[in-house]
This record gives C-alpha cells, structure tokens and sequence, in this order.
C-alpha cells in the first residue's frame, strides 16, 4: 500500500486504481473497495460553498459544480496581478500571456492531447460547437452524411441539424437501446455508408447517466472513413479522459462541469484542426487549436480552469500517484470513481424502491461501470417541477425539465414542459447527503 501525506491525508491502496471499463473498484459482492479510504471530510474541505452554505445538497452537479478554493483563489489572483491584455512587454500582459498558455497547457493534460496546439478554449461548448461543425461543413459536399444521437446532449445536435440544413446534407439520427441505454455499436453499423463523414455522439448522457461505448463507435465511424466528435461534458467530471485510446478526431467538455468556472476546452486532431477553414480576422492567431479562439480570451477564466486541474492534480497526489501528471489524473479520477459507486449504488436502490418513481436510465448494480452518478425519475403522482421545488424547499438543489436533452426526452415520450426530476452526484457528496435526499422525495411522492 503506497501512503500519503498533505492536505488530503489518506491511505489508498493505489493497486486497484485503473480504467472503468474494467471497474477496479468493485469486489466480487459488487461493493466498493476504496470508498471507506476515500478522504471525503479533506475533500469537502477545498469547496467553501459546502461550509459556507451549511445544509444545503449539492445535486445539481450535472448543471454545474461547486468550485474548489484552488479555483476562486486563481481567478480573483488574477484580476490582482494579471489583468491586462495579451502582446505587451510590461508585467500584466506577459503574466497574462502565461495564463493563457498555462490553460492550453493544462487542457491537454487533462485529455491526453499531444499538446496545447491541439486546444481551443471558448464560451461554452456549443459556442465551440457551433464554430467547429461550420468548419468541417465548408469542406463536405451535398448529399454527404451527418450522424446524430438520441442520446445527446442539444448542443451536440442543433449545430449539426443547423449546417445540414444550410449545407444540403443529409442528417441520420440513431436511437439509444432502451435496454443498454447506450448506443450500440449495432444500431450505428446500419447507418454507416461510404456518404458517412461524421459522427457526432456523446460520452455520456446528462440524463440517463449512461456511458457510451465511445472507442468502439469511433472505430465503426473511422472504417467508414469519418470524422468522430465526441461531446464529454458529462464525462468529464467522473473519469479520465484520453483522446488517444477513443481515437476520436474531436473532444469538447467544459470546466464548470469538472469544478472549474463557466468556459470550456475543445481538443481536436492537429492535422484535422489545421485543414480546416477557420472564420477569424486575418491577423489572428494561426495555430490550429487558436484558429477557433475569437476575440479577447476570458484571461480570469482561464485561470481559474487550471485551476480546477490543478485540484485534481493535488488529490491524485495526495493517494499517493507517481509525480507524473497523467498519472495524478488517473489516481484522482480512479479513486472518485471508487467512492461514487457506492453513491451510484445508494441512489439506484433508494430511487427503484420509492413507490410511483420511474428511473430513467441504467439500473444494473452489476453495471456501474457503465452509468456517471447523473439519475433522472419521473412520478405518477407529482410532477418534476413540483419535487424539484419541493427539495428545494428542503435545501436539495436538484433540476426538472428536459435539461437540454431533447432527443432522449423525445424518444422516451416524456412531457416536454415537465421533463424529468435530475439528481447528479459528486465525489463531495457524502452518503449521508444521498439518504436525507431520498427520504426527503419519498416523503415528496406521496402527493
């Protein structure tokens, strides 16, 4: 056993941190191995809003998290000592500069990438979305094929229907399997054709909380000679990401979802990224990921998304990692993984035994390695909105609606207006936290 000492105190067993296809974590009964050394009391501790708003549950992960102290300390050093624009020689606009490269930097650690080259940080992932998909339509013909899910995210679907429509091509939607909850390499094979140029298919689901098999449709999408853009937003906060062993052309997640502020990262192939015509004014930047950089970068934001890699770094470490950084990711994201299985497994049974809930997404305790602590539930009794309001009133943040996954909720047959009731751990949510919840929307679906 491999001991730390720092801010987080703990003693992992590094041995059974590993990939979550293979769930390392789980022992032959289904039970987590790690979560009784995870240091959840040291964790909570880096993210003042838990102290500062006593009382309050945090379920509102899938929308947003909390940040550490690490990332407000960043931003607010930031605008102390580095507020100035880029291309200066005096000392705010150099140390500017470095906060911008360092964000670069620090995003292609955190996907693998083969370096900052490969990163364009923008708005938000639509925004990136939306900026990238009119690249790679300029250089398609009419009649060739966009594949959408509907499992995705709509900000991983609108920009697609949105250039085929203005670029005459044809758009073909495959279903999620409503037993996996995944798209299945099966369903994608039959829509594959030499017209095929790309596949837009998310990591995991911000509904369901399902994990798509994403190597495998890459590999599918890659034969048939196509592009491959993967939307890992809600995966980014629950696993590591490495750009290399999907083999995907493209990956966008966002910061504010992996406990970082409100921007976002797409990596993309340089050599793809540098094919691609780009809309940006003529003296910008030239380099293939900063070709889809416009305008004045958000310099505060970017700081604050190193941040919150710089978090995860230090937690790894603290389980007693290797220096190495990827393999401070591995070990932070490995021993999350551990504790939130056992979230995962609270969760699943206490939402399936409350009378008159449906959950909407995978339910195999024996599958964990499957599913992100993301839960949707609808009731035959009360309406989303009506338990969302009334957790609130409990002090449980936790949203309704379709959430922006309006393909899932349409191939589900939900209520628009209503949606469903979503509820999405963290690795700083405590299994008390988790029973207080469920007896709260016990309580809550009676009517």
């Amino acid at each position: 056993m491999a001991s730390c000492e720092g801010i987080y105190g703990c003693q992992v067993p590094l041995r059974t941190i590993g990939s979550a296809a293979q769930a390392p974590w789980l022992e032959p009964s289904g039970r987590s191995l790690m979560s009784q050394s995870f240091p959840l009391d040291d964790v909570r501790a880096r993210f003042p809003a838990l102290a500062e708003e006593a009382g309050r549950i945090f379920l509102d992960n899938p929308a947003g998290t909390q940040v550490p102290d690490l990332v407000i300390d960043a931003v607010s050093d930031c605008f102390r000592r580095a507020f100035g624009n880029l291309g200066g020689y005096f000392a705010t606009s150099r140390l500017a500069e470095e906060t911008v490269a360092r964000a670069h930097r620090q995003a292609a650690l955190f996907c693998g990438a083969a370096g900052p080259q490969e990163i364009a940080i923008g708005a938000s992932m639509t925004e990136l979305t939306y900026a990238v998909g009119r690249a790679i339509a300029r250089r398609l013909e009419p009649g060739d094929e966009i594949v959408v899910t509907s499992m995705d995210h709509e900000g991983n679907v609108s920009p697609w229907l949105q250039v085929a429509e203005d670029y005459g091509l044809t758009l073909r939607k495959i279903r999620f399997d409503d037993r996996s909850w995944r798209i299945e390499p099966g369903a994608l094979a039959e829509v594959l054709n030499t017209r095929t140029k790309l596949l837009a298919v998310t990591y995991a689901s911000n509904l369901s909380g399902a994990i798509n098999p994403v190597a495998e449709l890459t590999a599918l999408a890659k034969q048939a000679g196509a592009l491959v853009y993967v939307d890992a937003v809600q995966f980014a906060p629950h696993g590591l990401i490495d750009v290399a062993a999907l083999g995907c052309d493209f990956l966008v997640c966002s910061a504010y979802k992996f406990f970082g502020p409100h921007i976002s990262m797409l990596w993309g192939r340089e050599e793809v990224l540098q094919a691609l015509p780009a809309d940006r004014l003529r003296c910008a930047a030239a380099a293939p990921g900063g070709r889809f950089e416009r305008g004045t970068p958000q310099i505060e934001l970017q700081a604050g998304f190193s941040a919150a890699i710089d978090y995860m770094l230090r937690l790894g470490r603290s389980l007693g990692a290797e220096a190495a950084p990827r393999n401070a990711l591995a070990a932070a994201f490995g021993a999350s993984q551990a504790y939130e299985a056992d979230l995962m497994r609270q969760m699943i049974e206490g939402l399936t035994a409350i009378p008159g809930l449906t959950l909407r997404g995978p339910a195999d305790l024996q599958r964990l390695d499957r599913r992100v602590p993301t839960f949707s539930v609808t009731s035959d009794r009360v309406s989303s909105r009506g338990m969302a309001a009334a957790l609130a009133v409990r002090g449980i943040h936790a949203w309704s609606g379709h959430n922006y996954a309006y393909e899932i909720a349409l191939q589900l047959g939900l209520d628009m207006d209503d949606g469903v009731l979503r509820l999405g751990a963290a690795h700083y949510n405590s299994a008390e936290e988790i029973a207080r919840t469920l007896n709260a929307l016990e309580d809550i679906a009676r009517g």
